[in-house]
């Protein structure tokens, strides 16, 4: 029997990721599957109080709650009132979307999470990774979706998906195709683990 699944969104920025998992996926019935009816993003929750993100969950109708990790003495308290409150919305899934966070074993042994990261894993692993591979030789950028374990940008590769770098490539132009492929791979992989 189809049903609704449920999703919670970490972000930390500008929360394009969260607009277009929300445009395309929250409650809008997936037709080609018997296995889910629908998605629903339960809430968006959001580390930096600041994030522009948060008016575009807030004007798309997703309940918004702004967890400050300033406000916890160390990573382990802060993951553990993250997961509390993760765990309170019962989610199928956690997707992160621009979430800048380091996770320690309280959330990654707690929680099924999947990651977005801007390059072609396990190329690239953590911070810059754009600017890391603009700047090297490969003929390729890409993007990928992985599980969320215990090692940093290491979990199992859900989706995967490359462009070739132009002769003329900028980084903006580079960033530009990232983001565009982000945009869809996302969602994508959300309706992959959930309804196929």
């Amino acid at each position: 029997m189809s049903e609704v699944k449920k999703i919670v969104i970490l972000f930390s920025g500008s929360g394009t990721n969260l607009e277009s998992i929300i445009t395309k996926l929250h409650k809008k019935a997936q037709r080609s599957s018997e296995k889910c009816h629908s998605i629903e993003v339960a809430a968006a929750i959001c580390n930096v109080p600041t994030a522009l993100g948060i008016e575009k969950a807030t004007r798309l109708h997703v309940p918004t709650v702004v967890l400050d990790h300033k406000l916890f003495d160390s990573r382990e308290a802060f993951d553990t009132k993250l997961v509390e409150l993760i765990n309170s919305y019962e989610p199928d899934l956690v997707v992160m979307a621009g979430f800048m966070r380091i996770l320690t074993p309280v959330f990654t042994s707690n929680v099924k999470a999947i990651n977005l990261h801007p390059s072609l894993l396990p190329k690239f692993k953590g911070a810059k990774a754009i600017e890391r591979s603009f700047e090297s030789d490969d003929t390729q950028g890409g993007v990928s979706v992985h599980f969320v374990t215990e090692e940093l940008d290491a979990g199992e590769l859900i989706l995967q998906e490359s462009f070739e770098k132009s002769a003329d490539e900028t980084l903006e132009s580079f960033e530009a195709k990232i983001k565009e492929i982000e945009h869809e791979i996302l969602p994508n992989a959300i309706k992959k683990l959930l309804c196929s």
